[in-house]
């Protein structure tokens, strides 16, 4: 997998680089998919949870109408609308703008990827932020407007710690779920664009190591790299959760929370 040994001709040169740029990818898109969802995900449930907030049951149903529907209609929906001649482009046309290369270009490829992303999984991360906010007691946040503590720093002191001592094993287990996930990038971009002539044919800039295993046993049968990839997957899924857990506040000190 690493060199590329018993592949014939130019084709080890090319699977090495490809496995090197997916792998890579595949690591940025899991931190970015997870902490981008996490952390406007908590923005959004403290605004609606917020006192003086009107209508916060119908902002709470609507977040829940995106999950109601099923995540791949929503992908396949999505895909269709931002090709070349969908409707976002149609839009711009008739505005006079010049149309954009959603899924074509491998640098907005990605960034439409983390876009689309944040549509499907902000409404898991509010559900479970709300809970957690309506948990904290209302006297820490008393105590600090005595001692004169602002919004961001009561946030800072009080928020944002309470909910990542109770969150950081959920947050673990989306980051890697986001390594495997494989719907929002294969019904979305089906792994491309393909343009970068290094890499191996059944590789594209947005694939992750998953959907890339899929190609390589349905297009290519090449049951052999793909076995390895699999079991790379599942090393590299078993030592991040056994660090990242095992050195996380929810393990250490269980008994501190309250």
């Amino acid at each position: 997998m690493l060199t590329g040994a018993g592949l014939s001709g130019g084709n080890s040169i090319k699977f090495n680089y490809s496995f090197r740029i997916i792998l890579g990818w595949t690591l940025l898109w899991a931190v970015l998919a997870t902490f981008t969802n996490f952390f406007l995900g908590m923005v959004v449930a403290i605004v609606i949870n917020k006192k003086g907030i009107k209508f916060k049951k119908i902002w709470r149903t609507i977040l829940v109408t995106t999950i109601a529907v099923p995540q791949f209609v929503s992908l396949l929906l999505m895909n269709k609308m931002l090709q070349s001649d969908g409707v976002y482009n149609n839009l711009l046309t008739l505005m006079g703008l010049q149309t954009i290369n959603f899924l074509t270009d491998p640098f907005l490829a990605k960034v439409t990827v983390v876009v689309v992303n944040l549509w499907v999984g902000i409404p898991y991360t509010v559900l479970s932020c709300t809970g957690i906010l309506m948990n904290i007691p209302e006297d820490l946040y008393e105590a600090a407007k005595i001692d004169g503590a602002n919004s961001y720093k009561m946030y800072m002191n009080i928020t944002l710690p309470y909910m990542m001592f109770v969150m950081t094993p959920s947050l673990i287990t989306t980051f890697i779920g986001n390594l495997n996930n494989f719907n929002i990038i294969y019904l979305l971009t089906g792994g491309g664009p393909n343009l970068d002539p290094n890499m191996v044919s059944t590789a594209g800039q947005t694939d992750l190591l998953i959907t890339w295993l899929y190609k390589l046993t349905v297009n290519d049968q090449a049951y052999d790299m793909a076995s390895v990839i699999g079991i790379l997957v599942f090393v590299i899924c078993a030592i991040i959760s056994l660090i990242f857990y095992s050195n996380t506040n929810s393990f250490k000190n269980e008994e501190d929370f309250q």
